[in-house]
């Protein structure tokens, strides 16, 4: 249910960014939006408190987001508060610039490594993974995983690509317990 939500609100502040020719102005305005909730513990728990009318929850909007960012992210952030949906503000943002990245195909690369990648071998995954997708430009966040042994995980969205030596280890002895000697 949560996904749904996020995605049906995500996708409304979409098309309302694309219909007004302002997605980059309204990405950049998400961004910040997401900083302030996700940096300010207290504004969460006063969203969130089901003690706090909504009416008292929306002037707490409006009186820290108006005239720092559009009205139209006032107005749309009074719209999730007013119906409810405010515990899923964090998720709904992100759904937008997930979309938005999509749009200007750019893609969001998650790389496990067994040992760190040196600025080389970061820039001939990300040569590959330019030369394989369908995106021009991607965010890629490096993580590394010593029980990999050796290879790489690569994630984009729900595909992953694991060339790990540990995979390929599990596999090779799953391989071995199905034969049967005679």
């Amino acid at each position: 249910m949560a996904k749904q939500i996020a995605k049906t609100y995500g996708e409304a502040l979409f098309k309302l960014a694309i219909e007004e020719n302002q997605l980059d102005s309204l990405e950049s305005e998400a961004i910040d939006v997401l900083e302030v909730v996700r940096s300010n513990e207290e504004l969460s728990k006063v969203l969130n408190h089901p003690k706090i009318s909504r009416e008292e929850k929306v002037q707490l909007i409006e009186q820290v987001f108006k005239g720092n960012v559009s009205d139209h992210i006032v107005g749309f952030l009074t719209i999730i508060v007013e119906k409810g949906r405010n515990e899923e503000l964090t998720a709904i943002f992100e759904y937008f610039l997930s979309e938005v990245m999509e749009y200007k195909n750019i893609g969001v690369a998650y790389v496990t490594s067994a040992v760190v990648l040196t600025k080389e071998q970061r820039a001939q995954v990300e040569n590959r993974l330019l030369q394989v997708t369908k995106y021009v430009q991607f965010v890629t966040h490096y993580e590394v995983d010593e029980s990999l042994i050796g290879g790489m995980v690569i994630r984009i969205g729900d595909r992953v690509v694991d060339s790990s030596i540990r995979t390929k280890l599990n596999s090779m002895a799953n391989k071995l317990k199905k034969i049967q000697l005679s």
